[in-house]
């Protein structure tokens, strides 16, 4: 299958016809929207071919190990990749993540308020780096509709792996609004997410990054707890261009205010060590065009943001590694370092729907060959002070 994508499916998808990468996302999330809401509205002999392809998927993408397992939050994982907000927007399709072996899923960024993002093109691939440049503006139909969305589906059977559900702040909404405008989407979603997470760190909403300040911070944690009753994991996605004292402020903060965790990181603004010259879209250099960088590129600062956060809390803090995940390799890195779970977006994009299964191999491969009897034994092995168990 791996072979299948890299050879027929991944030329088609990046050049040719399909050069424009939102058009060929958005075809491909409705196709699979329609598989997700699977046989609502049909007979069964109207769509007896989807629960036969969606078991297919799972037998050909999908890997079971109990050592893989994980209880965090009150919740279980059946295996610590996960797919990371921006694919699924509006939570369209989220009973067909569980078939491509995702352990969770995340869906949104979602806004209070419907918006249509910036203008296009917004999203660009750069093949040479094995990365992706995007300045989408939390294109989303709102919270409002994404609840609906959810419940509809949650209504047809109830979702198979835990869910989460990113926010962000409305473009419209001035800064100094920004926790009311959080809080009324936490509101909104709060009965149809197991766990939700702070989006401040996108860099395509104009001073959305200013959010990271403490004290621009403090007010947004300060509202969502206070309507987060009973209380439900509630964790913050940071930027990767933050400085060593921003990222130890905010955690300090995280952990005053009782969050359940960080997600280590967002998209760069760097464009350091990058290959490609021009992009096809524009002709542009990467550097000419705004937007946040992720993939390949990514990794190393990710997981040295990851080792960063991990050595501040002494592990106490759980962490979800997210950046340039391109194999098991980078995931063993960004675990090590001291990720509990990890995402993935830029690399399923690149190297296909196989991506899942063969990270999770590669990790029981690397349990199996260092000696530890499950994954949480090896989170941040790797951390000099880390209590070996």
């Amino acid at each position: 299958m791996a072979n299948l994508y890299k050879t027929m499916l991944q030329p088609l998808v990046f050049s040719g016809l399909q050069a424009d990468p939102e058009a060929v996302h958005r075809q491909l999330l409705s196709g699979l929207g329609w598989m997700s809401r699977g046989c609502q509205g049909h007979r069964p002999a109207q769509c007896t071919p989807v629960p036969w392809l969606l078991n297919q998927w799972s037998r050909t993408y999908g890997w079971i190990d109990p050592r893989l397992e994980q209880q965090l939050w009150g919740l279980t994982f059946s295996n610590p990749v996960g797919l990371a907000a921006g694919f699924d927007k509006d939570g369209i399709a989220t009973h067909v993540w569980p078939h491509f072996g995702f352990g969770f899923a995340e869906v949104g960024t979602v806004t209070a308020q419907a918006q249509p993002g910036n203008p296009r093109p917004r999203l660009f691939r750069l093949p040479q780096d094995q990365a992706a440049i995007n300045r989408m503006g939390f294109n989303n139909r709102g919270a409002e509709r994404m609840a609906q969305t959810l419940a509809a589906a949650q209504q047809h059977r109830p979702h198979a792996i835990p869910l989460g559900i990113n926010l962000g702040k409305s473009k419209v909404t001035p800064v100094a609004e920004a926790a009311e405008d959080y809080r009324y989407s936490f509101q909104q979603l709060y009965a149809y997410g197991d766990y939700f997470v702070i989006n401040v760190s996108s860099p395509n909403t104009p001073g959305l990054r200013s959010l990271q300040a403490v004290d621009q911070l403090e007010p947004i944690l300060e509202a969502l707890q206070t309507a987060n009753q009973p209380r439900k994991p509630l964790l913050v996605k940071i930027a990767p261009d933050l400085n060593w004292e921003e990222i130890a402020a905010i955690v300090a903060l995280a952990q005053t205010y009782a969050l359940s965790g960080i997600i280590a990181t967002n998209t760069t603004l760097s464009r350091q060590g990058l290959s490609t010259q021009h992009l096809s879209a524009t002709g542009n250099s990467p550097q000419a065009e705004v937007g946040g960088l992720s993939g390949a590129p990514l990794a190393q600062r990710s997981t040295e943001v990851i080792r960063f956060i991990y050595q501040q809390t002494q592990g106490s803090l759980p962490i979800i590694g997210v950046g340039g995940i391109m194999g098991a390799e980078d995931a063993w890195e960004k675990l090590t370092a001291g990720a509990s779970l990890l995402q993935v977006y830029t690399g399923w994009i690149y190297e296909g729907p196989s991506l899942v299964r063969q990270i999770l191999q590669g990790l029981l491969a690397r349990l199996q060959a260092e000696g530890f009897p499950h994954l949480q034994a090896a989170v941040g092995y790797r951390h000099p002070d880390a209590a070996k168990t």
